[in-house]
């Protein structure tokens, strides 16, 4: 591969865009939008759709599923999420780029980091800036430039940006599922490594709640008639730690125990919380076998049991189509002077749902970054325009075939 005049056009604008790159992506990260802040989401998919209607594109809002949670008291009560928000151009075109990333952040309505500083050291720091507001603004610049490109009718894409992926995406799931079958290859934002490492092969993620429902009885009194939820909580959760070990790279992490109430009352009711990491298919499907013969053995008389979640993120191994994307993305940063490496990961994200679906796709092509989750979060500036020139030499070179997306969706087809 060489960078085409053509291609350069295109490098060169969006060269010209970086203030524009940094300075919108720092206003969108001065915008609460932490997953359970309904009003701040909404402000954020207001900003972005606004955005969006610059590019030659259809702008839809689309609703997100409803999905159930569990409380505290072990009752499931209904949720909703914002609108996702999808831009597409060409969908009639024989090449299909399916690009992602979402617009919420772990940081609360009432979170006391809520606002973009400079470091410094000259990096930005602020929330959501790398993770992934920084992202979506690198990918929109990309497609802009993009635009400009003489083969751009040979190459039709889709945009997703949904509300819930820092909760596991339970609402936007199937949008994920049904983009992730139709296309040919996948563009996703999350925030690469500070010196530029992407995320190759990736574990599969599980969120689960066990429901132990027991029997109240007066503490002084009655002690022998109740049966205690909180005790048999913590017996189970001791025999889900004890899962680890058994079987190479699976981990099973309780989180967090609740339920219960006064001290002189029996406890009725508790929740077991916990998260689960599998490196392959064979591995979630012993584990879902250990976790169901656990659900089906109360640990003594009196209680019952209710297993409630499942695998929200399926494993992201590095198969052929993975590898031969990767290596095509490694020549592309080459062209522009870019070392492209990359490291397995235990983390999640969009990228696990759309290879699931039969999507080879890289899923850190947002900006240069770390710290995430925390109020330490930064992006270094210079990142925006290197990551947006990347992405877009990847849509040029998709579109001249150089990066041949039929042969890599083939490659995922095979092995699913």
């Amino acid at each position: 591969m060489r960078i085409l005049p053509q291609d350069q056009a295109a490098l060169d604008l969006v060269g010209r865009e970086a203030s524009v790159l940094i300075d919108r992506a720092v206003g969108w990260a001065n915008v609460n939008s932490g997953s359970d802040n309904a009003d701040g989401l909404n402000a954020m998919l207001d900003r972005l759709e606004a955005e969006a209607r610059r590019l030659p594109a259809q702008v839809v809002r689309v609703p997100t599923a409803g999905f159930s949670t569990v409380g505290d008291d072990g009752a499931l009560r209904p949720q909703s999420r914002a609108d996702a928000l999808t831009i597409t151009a060409r969908p009639e075109a024989p090449i299909q780029v399916v690009l992602t990333g979402h617009y919420d952040t772990v940081y609360p309505a009432d979170s006391v980091f809520q606002s973009v500083t400079t470091r410094p050291d000259g990096a930005l720091n602020g929330p959501g800036i790398a993770d992934m507001k920084g992202g979506i603004s690198v990918m929109l610049g990309a497609l802009a430039a993009f635009e400009t490109h003489p083969d751009r009718d040979r190459v039709g894409w889709t945009v997703l940006l949904s509300p819930d992926e820092e909760i596991g995406s339970p609402a936007s799931a199937p949008l994920l599922a049904e983009l992730g079958a139709r296309g040919h290859v996948g563009m996703t934002y999350e925030p690469a490594l500070a010196d530029g490492t992407l995320a190759g092969a990736r574990k599969g993620s599980g969120n689960f709640h066990l429901i132990v429902t027991g029997r109240a009885a007066h503490a002084g009194r009655a002690f022998h008639e109740g049966a205690n939820a909180v005790a048999g909580a913590a017996v189970l959760a001791a025999a889900l730690h004890d899962l680890n070990g058994q079987r190479d790279g699976v981990t099973v992490n309780v989180a967090r125990i609740s339920g219960g109430g006064p001290l002189n009352v029996v406890a009725d009711n508790a929740v077991v919380r916990f998260n689960v990491r599998v490196p392959d298919l064979d591995a979630a499907d012993w584990i879902t076998v250990e976790l169901a013969a656990l659900a089906a053995s109360p640990p003594f008389e009196g209680l019952s049991l209710d297993l409630h979640g499942g695998f929200t993120r399926p494993p992201k191994p590095m198969d052929a189509a993975q590898t031969a994307l990767f290596e095509a993305v490694r020549e592309t940063g080459a062209l522009l002077g870019q070392t492209i490496a990359w490291s397995p990961s235990g983390g999640v994200c969009e990228g696990n749902n759309l290879h699931a679906a039969g999507l080879p796709n890289i899923d850190t092509l947002g900006v240069r970054g770390g710290l995430i989750h925390s109020p330490d979060e930064f992006a270094w500036p210079d990142s925006f325009v290197e990551r947006a020139q990347l992405s877009t030499l990847m849509l040029c070179k998709i579109a001249s075939g150089e990066i041949d997306a039929e042969r890599l969706k083939r490659l995922r087809l095979e092995t699913v």
